[in-house]
C-alpha cells in the first residue's frame, strides 16, 4: 500500500463530501492533492498543504477550509490522528498499531519489499556508458554507469520491464583512425618505423595493445595488403578493447541485456529505412555536397548535417538510425539515454529527431550528468599513478572498492558536480558513509547470529511502543515511497539519501534499546525486538541490492 496515494484518495473525497454537503463551494479539485512528509517529524509523519491551494477558488481562508476538509476525511486504519495547524495544514500520524503490524508485513514480503506496480510492465530501454570503444574506460565513465544501472534497478522494482544496453561505437572516423593507430603501434612493436596518425589515438594503452598483437601474430598483418590488415587488426583490436571493458564494468557489478553494433545498423538496412521516413517527410535537403536534417522546422536553431560532403554519414544520422531501431523496430515504450553534459547541445535535436520519425518526443528521456573530480584528501587528483594518463574505472575501483564508488558516484543528483574523495572512500569509520551503511548491516547479522537459539517467530510486535522502535520502522516504510519517487524522477540518487537514513535510524536504536537481554522478565520484548532487526535487515538489504551493493554480514 503507498499510504500517499490512500491519503491523497481520501483528502479528495472529504472535500467533494464538503462541496456536496454546502460546506464548501463548488471548484474543480487540483490535478493531484499534495501529500509530503513534514519538515518537523514532530508535526506528524504526513501532511497536505491544499488548503492553502484551495483558498483562491474557494473564497475561505486556508485555516478554515482545513478544519471543514479533516471533519470529512473518512476513517483510515493506518492514521492515528488527524490535525490541522496553521496556516492551514493538515498533518497525519499513523497509527502505533498499524505501524508496528507493518513489521509482520516486511518480513512476509521479505526480498520483494520495496516493489511498487506503477510501471504496469511498460518496456523500458536504459542505454548507459556507451563510450567510444577507443581505449579503457575512464573514471568519467563510472558515473554514468552507476546512475544507468541504478536507475534501471529502480525501474524494475517500480515494475517496468526494463532492458540494459550499451551501444558500441564501432563505425564511422573515429574507427577508421583507431584502426590505423593499432596497425602503427603494431608495426613499431615489431621494428618498422610506421607512423600514427595526426586523429590518431596517442594513449599509453594502444602502445601496450599493439605489442599484445605483435607478440600473438607476428608479421602476419605486415605480409597483407595493407587494407586488409588495417580491416583484420582492427576487427580483433576492437574486440579486445569491448572485452576490457565488459570485464572493468563486471567488476563494478555491471552486467547488460544487450551490447549494439552501431555498425548493425547500416547492415541490417535500419539507417536507409530511417532515412525514408525523413527523406517521405521533407526533412532532408541537400548543400554543398552534404545532406542535412531540417532540425529547424522543430524550433531548433540550426540545421545538422547527416551526411558529409565525403559521403560518410555523421554521428547524428546513427542516431537517428539507431533510435528508429529502437523505438519501431524493437518496439520500447520509453528510451532513457544517460550522457554527458557535454551533450547538452545535442538534446534539442534528439527531440526534432523524434518528431520527424513521427514519434512523441516524451518518450525519449535524456539524463545528462556532470564530471566527477576526484580527489586525494584535499589534492584534486589528474593523472594515473601508473601510466601518467587518464585514471580508468578500473584502478579506482581496484583502489576503493566496487561498493564505494557505486555509493559515492550516485550520492549526488546527476545534474550535480561532485569530488570523489578516494581517502574518505577508503576509511572504515562513520565518517564513510559506504561504511556506515554497510556496518549497519553487519551488525544486525551480528544479532542474528547471537540470537540464534532464540525462536522469535512468536514474538509480539505490538511491544514495539518506544519511540526509537517506532522511528526505525517508520523509517523502513519509507522504501516503496523511494522507489516511487526515485522512478517517477528518473533521480536514483534518493536511494542513496534512504539507505544512510535508514542506517543512522538503526544505529539510534541499536543505541537507545537493548535488543538481545537476559533480565527476567525481558523475553517477550527480546523477540519482538529480534523480529523488528530481521524485517530491518530484509529492508537495508533491499537498498544495498537495489543500488547494486553487497550486504556484508561481518565487517
Amino acid at each position: 500500500m503507498m499510504i500517499e496515494n490512500e491519503l491523497q484518495k481520501a483528502i479528495s473525497q472529504a472535500i467533494q463530501a464538503a462541496q456536496q454537503q454546502g460546506e464548501l463551494p463548488a471548484f474543480d479539485l487540483p490535478a493531484e492533492i499534495p501529500v509530503e512528509h513534514p519538515k518537523q517529524e514532530e508535526m506528524g509523519d504526513f501532511a497536505t498543504p491544499v488548503s492553502l491551494q484551495l483558498a483562491r477558488p474557494a473564497h475561505m481562508a486556508p485555516l478554515k477550509i482545513a478544519e471543514i476538509v479533516a471533519s470529512h476525511l473518512p476513517t483510515l486504519p493506518f492514521v492515528g490522528s488527524v490535525e490541522v495547524a496553521r496556516p492551514g495544514f493538515i498533518n497525519f500520524r499513523l497509527s502505533e498499531s498499524w505501524l508496528t503490524s507493518q513489521v509482520e508485513e516486511i518480513l512476509g514480503a521479505a526480498d520483494s519489499f520495496g516493489n511498487v506496480g506503477i510501471g504496469h510492465e511498460q518496456r523500458v530501454q536504459v542505454e548507459y556508458v556507451s563510450a567510444n570503444p577507443t581505449g579503457p574506460l575512464h573514471v568519467g565513465s563510472a558515473r554514468n554507469a552507476v546512475i544507468g544501472d541504478v536507475l534501471a534497478s529502480v525501474l524494475e522494482a517500480a515494475g517496468y520491464d526494463v532492458q540494459r544496453e550499451y551501444y558500441v561505437n564501432d563505425a564511422g572516423s573515429r574507427i577508421r583512425a583507431l584502426y590505423e593507430t593499432l596497425y602503427a603501434r603494431y608495426a613499431q612493436a615489431l621494428g618498422i618505423d610506421e607512423p600514427v596518425p595526426e586523429d590518431g589515438y596517442q594513449g599509453p594503452y594502444m602502445i601496450e595493445l599493439g605489442t599484445e598483437l605483435a607478440r600473438d601474430y607476428d608479421r602476419r598483418f605486415l605480409d597483407m595488403f595493407r587494407e586488409d590488415a588495417l580491416q583484420e587488426i582492427g576487427a580483433i583490436g576492437l574486440r579486445r578493447i569491448i572485452s576490457q571493458a565488459q570485464e572493468d564494468l563486471a567488476v563494478l557489478g555491471l552486467h547488460y541485456d544487450h551490447w549494439f553494433s552501431e555498425q548493425s545498423l547500416y547492415e541490417n538496412s535500419q539507417y536507409e529505412k530511417a532515412m525514408d521516413i525523413l527523406r517521405r517527410g521533407g526533412y532532408i535537403y541537400e548543400k554543398e555536397g552534404a545532406v542535412w536534417f531540417r532540425a529547424t522546422d522543430f524550433g531548433v536553431s540550426k540545421d545538422e548535417v547527416l551526411v558529409r560532403s565525403n559521403g560518410t554519414p555523421g554521428y547524428f544520422a546513427s542516431d537517428i538510425a539507431y533510435h528508429y531501431n529502437k523505438f519501431i523496430e524493437r518496439g520500447f515504450d520509453k528510451v532513457i539515454d544517460v550522457w554527458g553534459a557535454d551533450h547538452q547541445g545535442h538534446v534539442p535535436r534528439m527531440r526534432a529527431m523524434m518528431q520527424a520519425l513521427g514519434l512523441d518526443p516524451d518518450r525519449l528521456t535524456i539524463i545528462l550528468y556532470q564530471l566527477v573530480t576526484l580527489k586525494r584528501g584535499g589534492e584534486v587528483v589528474r593523472l594515473s599513478k601508473r601510466t601518467g594518463d587518464i585514471i580508468t574505472l578500473r584502478e579506482v575501483v581496484d583502489e576503493v572498492g566496487a561498493d564505494a564508488v557505486r555509493y559515492f558516484l550516485l550520492s549526488r543528483s546527476a545534474d550535480s558536480q561532485m569530488d570523489f574523495d578516494l581517502e574518505l572512500a577508503k576509511q572504515q569509520s562513520d565518517e564513510n558513509p559506504v561504511y556506515y551503511i554497510q556496518y549497519a548491516h553487519a551488525r544486525i547479522s551480528s544479532i542474528l547470529r547471537f540470537a540464534q537459539n532464540i525462536d522469535y517467530q512468536s514474538g509480539d510486535v505490538s511491544l514495539l511502543t518506544s519511540e526509537p522502535e517506532l522511528g526505525l520502522i517508520r523509517r523502513m516504510l519509507r522504501l516503496p515511497e523511494t522507489v516511487v519517487t526515485a522512478a517517477i524522477n528518473l533521480a536514483p540518487h534518493h536511494l542513496a539519501y534512504y539507505a544512510y537514513d535508514l542506517a543512522s535510524a538503526f544505529h539510534g536504536f541499536y543505541r537507545d534499546c537493548r535488543v538481545v537481554s537476559s533480565e527476567p522478565g525481558e523475553e517477550a520484548i527480546t523477540k519482538a525486538r529480534l523480529k523488528l532487526v530481521a524485517a530491518c535487515q530484509i529492508v537495508l538489504a533491499r537498498a544495498l541490492g537495489l543500488m547494486g551493493m553487497t550486504a556484508p554480514t561481518v565487517m
